[in-house]
């Protein structure tokens, strides 16, 4: 089976490295390969959001799909439809999961997170794949902001 890891990013640091995603790849991995490094954690806990367990397993198993059913115990979460599975396990920063295909994921996981939560940044632990869950979608500024000019 394949493993994958789940970051929620925090959404000024994703419009800055959505299309440098290369970038947040690398220091992720250095990250999970040195965790007790104190600079890459103040790093990784300033620029994740934690995820909240309890809404998450709640919004999973409202899944409104056909013939798909959702199991958990404690952190862990089993969803799986025909031949399809997936499971995850919920940490407090990121969420781990096992799937013996991306396409299963992409049918039984991702449709529920992107209603969760856009800005989420999915990366293999096992071949260097990653990429975001959606487009990170750029708000304009306020429209009521005024700047003066002075024409002297």
């Amino acid at each position: 089976m394949n493993q994958y890891s789940i970051y929620w990013i925090k959404e000024e640091f994703a419009h800055h490295f959505f299309h440098k995603s290369h970038i947040l790849y690398r220091f992720l991995t250095a990250y999970q390969m040195e965790e007790n490094r104190e600079d890459l954690t103040k790093q990784f806990e300033f620029i994740t959001n934690s995820f909240p367990k309890n809404k998450l397993i709640s919004h999973l198993s409202h899944i409104k799909s056909d013939n798909v059913h959702v199991r958990w115990e404690n952190n862990n979460v089993e969803i799986w439809k025909d031949m399809q599975y997936i499971s995850l396990h919920i940490h407090q920063k990121h969420i781990n999961f096992r799937s013996e295909i991306l396409h299963d994921a992409e049918n039984l996981l991702f449709p529920a997170l992107r209603l969760f939560q856009p800005v989420l940044f999915i990366m293999s632990n096992n071949v260097d794949h990653y990429g975001w869950l959606s487009p990170v979608i750029q708000r304009k500024k306020d429209k009521t902001e005024q700047v003066l000019y002075s024409y002297l």
